[in-house]
């Protein structure tokens, strides 16, 4: 008698068991991609600001080097694209946020590097896919005199 009650309580057991797993699933599913494309999305703005980051950086060297203000603007707007090539979609935009081209008026220069990241829109998220970053670079007391 013992062992035909304890069966049947198995047998309940199971049945009262019977479908959940299917209803954590059901509920945890959604969340669980929610959770992944959070973190994609997140990625994708990290990467976006580190490249934007670099292309500054670079943008404002190579611009710091040259001998005058058309050929450092045209070496930074080259620096970023070359940069930004797999990153953005659409434009690179370079301006220089210095003074001018003087050392003795300004020995910086400073340029803001903006374009549209690419993958940010997609998502469905409400990120701004527009960034830009600032850098500046001193001027080079030995540019180049060619």
């Amino acid at each position: 008698m013992r062992s035909l009650r304890v069966r049947y309580l198995r047998v309940w057991s199971l049945r009262e068991d019977r479908g959940l797993s299917t209803i954590e699933v059901v509920i945890l599913a959604p969340v669980m991609m929610l959770f992944i494309l959070v973190l994609v999305a997140f990625g994708q703005l990290v990467d976006g600001r580190g490249a934007l980051d670099g292309a500054a950086r670079d943008a404002a060297r190579a611009g710091s080097i040259q001998k005058d203000h058309g050929t450092a603007m045209a070496e930074a707007r080259k620096a970023a694209a070359a940069n930004l090539a797999d990153v953005c979609s659409g434009p690179v935009t370079v301006t220089q946020t210095s003074a001018g081209f003087d050392p003795e008026v300004d020995p910086l220069f400073s340029v803001q590097v903006s374009c549209e990241v690419r993958g940010l829109a997609m998502l469905g998220l409400d990120i701004d896919p527009t960034m830009d970053a600032t850098f500046s670079s001193p001027l080079d007391p030995f540019r180049r005199s060619a």
